[in-house]
């Protein structure tokens, strides 16, 4: 079942994350699937999940993940990841830049079956606003 969900996994990264397809969404995240990111609390079941993709998509057209690593246990998987992107749009108050931003971080799944039921993230929220510009660079 491992190999199963790590597919659902790398589905939903190539399709939902990569190219904002989010009718992937109802299909793989459970109807009351709950989201933990305190960047961004708000976006906590699966319809703010989904319009959070799409905005991320809107801000960052060339947004795109990759996989570093995989760790994998019970009902839970483990992805280290690393995001690029180009700010088109505003975000987080900050006016379109045209800067790259380069964001490292791991997000916990955890399946009920074959669904997503809870998501946990942990980011740089801090280094990526200072690639956009928000903060002047570490000396």
């Amino acid at each position: 079942m491992t190999a199963e969900k790590e597919r659902i996994i790398q589905q939903l990264v190539d399709e939902l994350w990569n190219k904002g397809d989010v009718s992937l969404a109802d299909r793989f995240y459970a109807p009351n699937f709950i989201n933990h990111d305190p960047g961004n609390p708000e976006v906590t079941n699966l319809e703010t999940f989904k319009q959070w993709v799409l905005f991320l998509h809107k801000v960052f057209p060339d947004f795109h993940v990759t996989i570093e690593d995989t760790i994998a246990e019970d009902d839970k998987i483990v992805k280290r990841w690393t995001v690029t992107g180009t700010q088109k749009d505003t975000f987080m108050g900050i006016p379109p830049t045209g800067n790259g931003i380069t964001l490292k971080g791991i997000a916990i799944y955890r399946f009920e079956e074959d669904k997503i039921a809870e998501l946990w993230w942990g980011y740089d929220v801090f280094g990526m606003l200072q690639q956009l510009g928000a903060f002047p660079p570490k000396e």
